[in-house]
C-alpha cells in the first residue's frame, strides 16, 4: 500500500487518509475519492491531499476485517458478526453464554502482522445477549492479502459461544442463629438471569447435615445452589457431607478465585450442585459467577482449567479481609 500526499489529479479512487473540511461539511477519512469529492476539495482550496492507495495484492480494510471475523467464528453458533466499517468488525453474543477461545490460535493470528489485530474478552468470560466477544481491527487502510491469508488460517474456528444447558435452579439457604437469612437472594437471582435462567424456588433450612440433605433431595430446579450460613472450610464440612448423605458426590472443593475460594462443585445424579460461600451474597463480581457459568454451560471444568482461573482470579480487594498473621 502506498501512503502519502498526491495531487488531486492523481487521487481519484484513492482512500482519503485524513478528514477534510469542504463546503458541504466534512469529508471523512476513509472515503474512496470520486470526481465529486475531488471537485469539493478543489473548491476548498486544496491542490493535493494525503491518501492511501491499494496496490496489487492488497485488501481493503473493511473486506479484510470481514474475512478475518468469518474465519474466527467458522463453524460456530451463537455469534453475530457486525457490518465492517473503518476496518473494524465486532463479534457479538446472540444469547447468554461463555466465550470459549483458542488463545494460542488468536495469539498466532495477532503475530502475523501488526496491522491485523484481534482483541477478545478473557476465556470463559460470561456474556449476556448482545455482549461483545471480540473486535477485529485492521490498523491501516489496506493489508497484504498474503498476510491476511496467514492470519485467517491461524484463527480459523478459534472462537465460539458455549450456551447454557439449563433454564432453572433451586437455592438452598442454610441458616445459623444470628445469620444473614435470605440476604443475597436477589444477587443470586441476578447471576442466574445473566445466563437466561430463573430461580425456581428458595428453601430455608438449618445449617445441619440432615436438613440440608433432605432439601437437596426435593429440589425442583435443574441445578441446585447451596448458599451456606457458615463457611465451608473443609471437604468434610456440613454442606459437602449433606450432599453425600443425599447420595451425591463432591467434584471439586476450593477454587483459586478471591472472593469465592470456598466454593465447591458437586453432583446429585445428573443434577449439578454448586456450594456458594457467604460472600456470594454480594452482587459484586465473584468466583461464583465464574463457577456458575462453567457449570451451566458445561465447559472448562477440568481440574487444570479450574486451576488456571488463578491468573486474573483476584477479583476485588476486600478491606475486611484479614491480613496474614505474623509468625
Amino acid at each position: 500500500m502506498k501512503f502519502g500526499s498526491v495531487p488531486l489529479t492523481d487521487a481519484e479512487g484513492a482512500i482519503l487518509a485524513h478528514s477534510e473540511q469542504v463546503a458541504d461539511g466534512r469529508l471523512r477519512k476513509g472515503a474512496i475519492l470520486t470526481p465529486d469529492h475531488l471537485g469539493a476539495l478543489r473548491q476548498a482550496g486544496l491542490s493535493e491531499v494525503t491518501v492511501a492507495q491499494l496496490e496489487p495484492g492488497d485488501v481493503h480494510e473493511d473486506a479484510a476485517a470481514a474475512r478475518l471475523a468469518a474465519a474466527l467464528c467458522e463453524g460456530a453458533d451463537g455469534l453475530n458478526v457486525t457490518r465492517a466499517a473503518t476496518g473494524r468488525v465486532n463479534l457479538l453474543a446472540s444469547q447468554a453464554g461463555l466465550a470459549v477461545l483458542d488463545a494460542g490460535a488468536i495469539h498466532a493470528a495477532n503475530a502475523v502482522d501488526p496491522l491485523i489485530t484481534v482483541a477478545t474478552v478473557a476465556p470463559f468470560h460470561p456474556l449476556r445477549r448482545g455482549g461483545m466477544v471480540a473486535t477485529i481491527k485492521i490498523i491501516s487502510y489496506g493489508v497484504s492479502d498474503a498476510a491476511l491469508i496467514r492470519a485467517e488460517t491461524a484463527a480459523r474456528g478459534a472462537m465460539r459461544l458455549a450456551r447454557p444447558r439449563y433454564r432453572t435452579a433451586s437455592l438452598i439457604v442454610s441458616e445459623c442463629p444470628g445469620g444473614p437469612g435470605l440476604k443475597g437472594v436477589e444477587a443470586i437471582e441476578e447471576r442466574l438471569a445473566g445466563f437466561d435462567m430463573r430461580l425456581e424456588e428458595t428453601q430455608r433450612v438449618a445449617h445441619e447435615v440432615e436438613p440440608m440433605a433432605e432439601a437437596l433431595g426435593r429440589v425442583r430446579g435443574e441445578v441446585a445452589l447451596v448458599l451456606t450460613g457458615s463457611a465451608t472450610s473443609d471437604i468434610r464440612d456440613t454442606a459437602p457431607e449433606a450432599l453425600r448423605l443425599a447420595g451425591g458426590r463432591i467434584v471439586r472443593f476450593g477454587i483459586p478465585v478471591d472472593p469465592g475460594n470456598l466454593s465447591f462443585i458437586g453432583a446429585l445424579g445428573a443434577m449439578p450442585v454448586i456450594g456458594l460461600p457467604g460472600s456470594a451474597r454480594s452482587p459484586v463480581l465473584h468466583g461464583a459467577d465464574w463457577i456458575l457459568g462453567r457449570v451451566v454451560c458445561d465447559v472448562g471444568l477440568a481440574d487444570a482449567e479450574i486451576a488456571a482461573m488463578g491468573v486474573g482470579g483476584l477479583l476485588k480487594e476486600i478491606p475486611t479481609r484479614p491480613r496474614p498473621r505474623r509468625g
